[in-house]
């Protein structure tokens, strides 16, 4: 593979050649000396040779993580946190190319899109920037006025374990690693092994920002060999993760052992409600690219989706000439609208729902088959696929695919439409299309979900807190409150005659 590269040129260009982590400023091996491959869910073509980090590994990292929040880190003012973090947002500015090719050749996502992500990563560490010197307590009046003052600091909570999946490996790490730079914490962070490269590219600009050395560490690995080694570690004062629900409840299990802080980002089986007065030409295009961006593997997918059912069938095959229409290829090329999913279990997965779909009685629309042709062979695609005549027991209106698929359901009122997009375990997000400004409000009101948009799908805000209800997790990324997660509340009481 051609080296990739940018103005500055980073040293680790995407040249198949092998990658090292990065605990205590320091590039390393595995402890085990083991390493697994990275390889282009496009092409199958080799990326990279990653270590397999373990246990010890972990234990390095953290170690380095400690002395760090207890060293020089701990001295940093919130205006030199503030000044790191915009030197950070420069460097992705300028490596943006760099970083965004990473994400495409590593879990497929289309250039086009990982391109265009750079206004909200970059706004991101801005945002926690400008965070950084906003951190306060406040003053309380208490019962006992000239007798005792009382007031409350904000603490970084200290060392955090930063577990992310494969979706959007850019994204996910700074939404952690922006915030614990922000409060003064220091971060292992634990990529997914189907995609660690582009981690391993922001270390590099880490420590070319300035980073202190075990400020930002990075150990790569599976979630069995690394990643449960960092919840359950006595050493880690909080956890955050994003996945799949299952794996969610497992870090809360491994936490108990020091009753650790923990945020949880999990899956959901969103919603997207289609009134009859929904502007049809603007909802078509939405409510298929809520499920149909990043192929599917996206856990605010509005996978189901409900139309009123005077318009249904109308709305329907509109869905399914414009699934039909999307242009299916290798993410690399700028055309390319449906890159791969990351892997053979993913797309194997992904067919297993199909073949239910099918089986189950719904209708297929459009798509539900792996690409034939012969330039994408060997990669792992599927056609974005749309059923019609779904029930609300079917496989698939239940579980969350993490594929490009549509289950379409007719509705005859409001309240029944909410009664039933409410019917999940999930509560990550919801889309509602209407013109009436008094349903949008019912709607968004009646809706569980963390995030609900009105005649629009995948607006995200840093400013905007982020999360779900029910089995979509707890805890908040983006806000102020994303800040709070990450810092404790001490009380002082000072006695003053």
């Amino acid at each position: 593979m051609t080296a990739v590269t940018t103005p500055a040129g980073l040293r680790r260009t995407l040249d198949g050649s092998h990658r090292k982590m990065f605990i205590g400023g320091a590039w390393v091996d595995a402890s085990s000396g083991e390493t697994f491959e990275s390889r282009n869910p496009a092409t199958g073509a080799l990326l990279a040779s990653v270590p397999a980090g373990g246990k010890a590994d972990v234990d390095r990292a953290v170690a380095a993580a400690r002395a760090a929040f207890e060293g020089s880190w701990s001295r940093y003012k919130p205006y030199e946190r503030q000044v790191l973090l915009l030197k950070i947002a420069d460097l992705f500015e300028k490596h943006w190319d760099e970083l965004s090719l990473s994400d495409t050749l590593d879990m497929g996502m289309p250039i086009s899109r990982t391109r265009g992500n750079r206004n909200r990563v970059v706004g991101m560490l801005r945002f926690y920037a400008g965070l950084a010197t906003s951190i306060h307590g406040e003053t309380i009046n208490n019962s006992l006025p000239g007798e005792i003052t009382s007031y409350t600091r904000r603490e970084p909570v200290g060392v955090v374990g930063a577990i992310i999946p494969w979706n959007a490996p850019t994204a996910a790490s700074i939404w952690k690693i922006g915030p614990a730079l922000a409060t003064g914490c220091t971060i292992v962070l634990k990529p997914s092994e189907e995609a660690p490269l582009t981690p391993l590219l922001i270390a590099e600009l880490m420590a070319e920002a300035g980073v202190p050395d075990g400020v930002v560490n990075v150990v790569t690995g599976t979630g069995k060999d690394a990643g449960a080694p960092l919840a359950e570690h006595p050493d880690v004062d909080k956890i955050v993760f994003t996945g799949s629900t299952a794996t969610g409840q497992s870090i809360v299990r491994a936490s108990a052992g020091n009753l650790k802080r923990v945020s949880l980002e999990l899956g959901g089986k969103s919603p997207v409600i289609v009134c009859e007065d929904a502007d049809l030409d603007r909802a078509v295009p939405l409510a298929a690219m809520a499920v149909f961006a990043n192929s599917g593997q996206i856990c605010i997918a509005g996978s189901r989706l409900f139309v009123a059912r005077r318009i249904h069938d109308a709305f329907v095959e509109k869905l399914g000439s414009f699934a039909a229409a999307l242009k299916i290829g290798d993410g690399i090329k700028p055309e390319t609208e449906i890159g791969p999913l990351i892997s053979k279990r993913q797309f194997e997965r992904v067919a297993g729902y199909l073949e239910k779909g099918a089986s189950e009685g719904a209708r297929l629309v459009t798509g539900g088959q792996r690409i034939e042709d012969e330039t994408l062979a060997k990669g792992h695609f599927v056609e974005p696929t749309v059923f019609a005549e779904v029930t609300d027991d079917m496989t698939i209106a239940r579980e969350e695919i993490f594929g490009p698929v549509i289950s379409a359901m007719p509705f005859d009122t409001l309240e029944e439409a909410v009664q039933r997009a409410n019917d999940t375990p999930y509560g990550l997000a919801a889309g509602v299309f209407t013109r009436d400004l008094s349903s949008a409000h019912r709607l968004s009101n009646a809706l569980h979900a963390g995030s609900v948009w009105i005649n629009t799908y995948h607006a995200i805000d840093p400013a905007v807190p982020f999360g779900g209800y029910k089995s979509s997790g707890y805890g908040r990324e983006g806000g102020i409150e994303h800040l709070h997660e990450y810092l404790n509340t001490k009380g002082v009481f000072i006695r003053l005659d």
